[in-house]
């Protein structure tokens, strides 16, 4: 199997970021087997209401794969064709199985079927009999012989199928499938990868650009995602040229581009986004988690056991990251942060202040940090500075990104740096039009700790090669005194908002 993985996504790197996974699996099996792609979302909702209807659809759109891939086959054996096109008279799961049973028995070479968009039929009873019926035929493959293989795409845990159709406590986990195999293959691309598939890119389009720099930039947004890498290099192939702000290749294939590209995906409708949206409506538990590890910094221990952090590994949102449950990766948690936000937005005020006040904050496409943060403190103060110790530490960094995000809406995104994202600090990395701001937020815990904090953003300010930093510090003291102060570090500028 691990062979096999590899082979797949030597064949998808070699055929650039437009070859989609499933069809370099599907181009790597045919050496060996006959390879039936089929796509559920090919089939109406009507098609599952009852045994007969499904049957009917799924044997036309089984005929169509044999017709595509099969006729190799047809032409040397009659009746092999003939046998397919009895597949269209089958209008129950018993005579559809006994016929695909019979055309595997007479080909030459196993078959193996690839059910693309598997979940969008999950929540119907007659694919979980389709399931066991065929798990049943594979059991007795000696005796009635049935696919070689059965690969379902789209689907994140054979046995979250019941989950989904059976939602009372205690059949959260069954399963049609008893089958439980430990799966140790890494799927993401490294940095590396990512780079000889930009090196074979370059070769062909002579960008220049620092193809290492670019692999890496695009693995700290996608931690190797392979649709995600796929997706931010189609747009700076596709679509970045026809941007007046890009005047040739070179300056697409840059930090800016990158940006730009990140942007222009995390404003796309992709099906991704929308069925993470659907399942964090439909497991509240899973969705407060992930709003404390994004807002208030909480540390959450990795257990599988623990049903949400299992959801949402097997939903592919999170992720174990040295004994802590993380968001998977970086472009999830911006898209994750955007979704909390545009739902808190509809009664939030400090979102509607950020909102009403944002063009003031604009000027020759930059943001003027420096107002940003001295309009917020004012904000914050006067309507939340008398909450206690507790609120803020809960609120407070909610209420910025809140603040902050109709200010960059549209033209820009942030995210929060994973190291520093604790419940003593958080740095925000703000993207806006090539530019990138960052902001410290801290909860104060005295002067020394401020100063190494201090020292800490400055770490961050040459790291990103940027001479201004901003730090926002919640602060409990009686005696603080709220506002803006300019402090200097070396050659290097820090804003501080004390509130």
């Amino acid at each position: 199997m691990k062979k096999i993985i590899n082979n797949v996504i030597t064949v998808f790197s070699k055929r650039s970021f437009h070859y989609e996974p499933m069809q370099a699996l599907k181009h790597y099996l045919e050496t060996d087997y006959l390879v039936l792609f089929t796509d559920f979302q090919m089939l109406s909702s009507t098609s599952f209401k009852e045994e007969a209807s499904f049957s009917k659809a799924f044997a036309e759109i089984l005929e169509q794969a044999f017709q595509t891939t099969g006729t190799k086959y047809f032409k040397s054996c009659p009746i092999q064709e003939k046998s397919v096109s009895a597949l269209s008279d089958c209008t129950s799961l018993r005579t559809l199985f006994k016929q695909i049973s019979y055309i595997c028995k007479i080909l030459p070479v196993p078959v193996v079927l690839m059910i693309d968009e598997a979940d969008s039929a999950s929540d119907n009873q007659i694919f979980t009999d389709f399931l066991s019926m065929l798990r049943g035929y594979y059991l007795d493959r000696e005796n009635s012989p049935t696919f070689h293989s059965v690969i379902l795409a789209g689907v994140y845990d054979i046995k979250n199928l019941k989950l989904k159709l059976r939602p009372e406590a205690n059949h959260h986990y069954n399963s049609p499938w008893n089958i439980a195999a430990k799966f140790n293959i890494e799927m993401n691309f490294s940095a590396n990868q990512i780079a000889g598939m930009l090196l074979e890119y370059e070769s062909d389009h002579h960008t220049q650009m620092n193809v290492q720099m670019i692999a890496d930039e695009i693995y700290s947004y996608t931690s190797g995602y392979p649709y995600f890498v796929s997706a931010v290099c189609k747009i700076l192939d596709e679509e970045l040229p026809e941007i007046n702000a890009f005047p040739n290749e070179h300056s697409v294939w840059s930090h800016q581009g990158i940006a730009y590209a990140i942007n222009f995906l995390l404003k796309e409708d992709i099906s991704l986004f929308g069925n993470m949206a659907k399942q964090l409506d439909s497991y509240e538990d899973l969705r407060k988690m992930i709003e404390c590890i994004l807002y208030e910094g909480r540390k959450i221990a990795f257990s599988p056991l623990d049903r949400s952090v299992s959801l949402g590994t097997m939903f592919g949102f999170l992720k174990n990251e040295n004994g802590y449950t993380v968001v998977a990766n970086r472009i999830f948690e911006m898209a994750l942060l955007t979704m909390f936000s545009t739902k808190e937005s509809v009664n939030s005020d400090t979102w509607h202040y950020g909102q009403r006040e944002k063009n003031q904050f604009l000027s020759n496409g930059r943001l003027n940090m420096d107002l940003i943060l001295q309009k917020f403190t004012e904000h914050f103060t006067d309507i939340y500075g008398d909450n206690d110790e507790k609120f803020i530490e809960k609120y407070g960094r909610k209420f910025f990104l809140l603040y902050l995000k109709p200010i960059i809406n549209g033209a820009g995104n942030y995210y929060l740096e994973a190291q520093t994202r604790d419940a003593g600090r958080t740095d925000v990395i703000i993207d806006y039009l090539g530019c990138q701001y960052i902001v410290e937020m801290k909860i104060w815990h005295g002067n020394e700790y401020n100063k190494r904090g201090e020292l800490q953003l400055l770490e961050y300010l040459n790291y990103f090669h940027l001479q201004k930093g901003y730090l926002l510090s919640f602060n409990f003291n009686k005696s603080k005194e709220t506002g803006i102060k300019t402090i200097r570090l070396n050659d290097r500028i820090i804003i501080e908002a004390v509130v």
